[in-house]
């Protein structure tokens, strides 16, 4: 009997000790589900050769590499999302040689306190810039440079609200956003040059309204279409001067591995140039999914209008 009460007190301590181990490991377990994680890596390449063709052409060939994630933690009242968006391609065409086609840094984070169902006090920052040097003449090297690393490079740092009711809509709105334009290329830094005042000015100072927005759009079985938008006022000078830019990303998903997209940029900035700018390019390739399955439209906290 005593020894059968020794056994029962060891298991029940055993039991009891593997119990709080399973407290700590759903606690770990719990937190990561706070995180939702979906990225895209991507590599797409062209190419066209020509032999006695009376229709004329010139061998080509061309690749385009990038990766696009999106990082979200929310827990609670507490939403922070981070974007990160990085794509750089070349094309050699003979007789011409390589010229950039695309060149993209886009990086934010934006944090935000709910204070009503889907509507968040926030507190955001974001760069946005390019990778290497850009020229007249459809890229030529052999032109005259009109842009490189950090020259442009835009910060934006402000406070406003954020509207963001699932996974495919957010909005954001800062009254008080200040932007910083800067020319850290000294062949560029020339008075009127993305707004300087002065030869030698390295960066420009903006305060204003800044307002963004992202929509996705599944049109059909593994074709959909993600939107972004945003315009800033700068209070400071010439507030009528809007800075405009539309974004639009249109994907068709073969299969696991194979994608292609269709991309379309639209943007107006005085000091940039004073016309419309447009961009657009057409790829397939490669594409490699990163998704922890965590969706924010699945969580019950998330949920406002389910009753608790």
């Amino acid at each position: 009997m005593k020894k059968f009460l020794l056994i029962l007190s060891l298991s029940i301590g055993i039991y009891a000790s593997a119990q709080e181990e399973l407290k700590k490991d759903s606690v770990v377990v719990d937190t990561v589900k706070y995180w939702s994680v979906l990225g895209k890596n991507t590599l797409m390449i062209n190419q066209a050769a020509f032999s006695n063709w009376v229709g004329g052409g010139a061998n080509n060939v061309g690749w385009l590499a990038g990766i696009n994630y999106n990082l979200t933690y929310e827990k609670d009242n507490d939403l922070w999302e981070n974007i990160i968006v990085l794509d750089y391609g070349q094309n050699d065409t003979k007789g011409l040689g390589v010229r950039k086609t695309q060149d993209v840094i886009n990086v934010s984070t934006n944090y935000g306190r709910k204070f009503s169902k889907s509507w968040y006090f926030s507190l955001g920052a974001g760069i946005q810039s390019q990778f290497a040097a850009g020229y007249e003449d459809g890229n030529n090297p052999a032109a005259k440079k009109i842009s490189n690393f950090m020259a442009p490079g835009y910060l934006n740092l402000g406070m406003g609200i954020t509207y963001r009711p699932n996974d495919n809509l957010t909005v954001t709105m800062r009254p008080t956003n200040g932007r910083w334009t800067f020319v850290l290329d000294k062949d560029l830094q020339l008075a009127g040059n993305y707004g300087l005042k002065n030869d030698g000015d390295t960066s420009l100072l903006q305060f204003g309204f800044l307002g963004t927005a992202m929509y996705k759009v599944k049109l059909m079985e593994n074709v959909n279409i993600t939107n972004t938008a945003s315009v800033f006022s700068n209070y400071l000078d010439h507030p009528e001067r809007l800075v405009l830019a539309y974004g639009a990303v249109l994907n068709f998903k073969v299969n696991k591995f194979i994608s292609s997209n269709i991309t379309l940029d639209l943007l107006y900035d005085h000091n940039q140039i004073q016309k419309t700018q447009l961009k657009q390019t057409l790829g397939i390739g490669f594409a490699y999914l990163l998704n922890n399955g965590v969706k924010r439209s699945d969580r019950k906290d998330s949920q406002w209008w389910i009753k608790k």
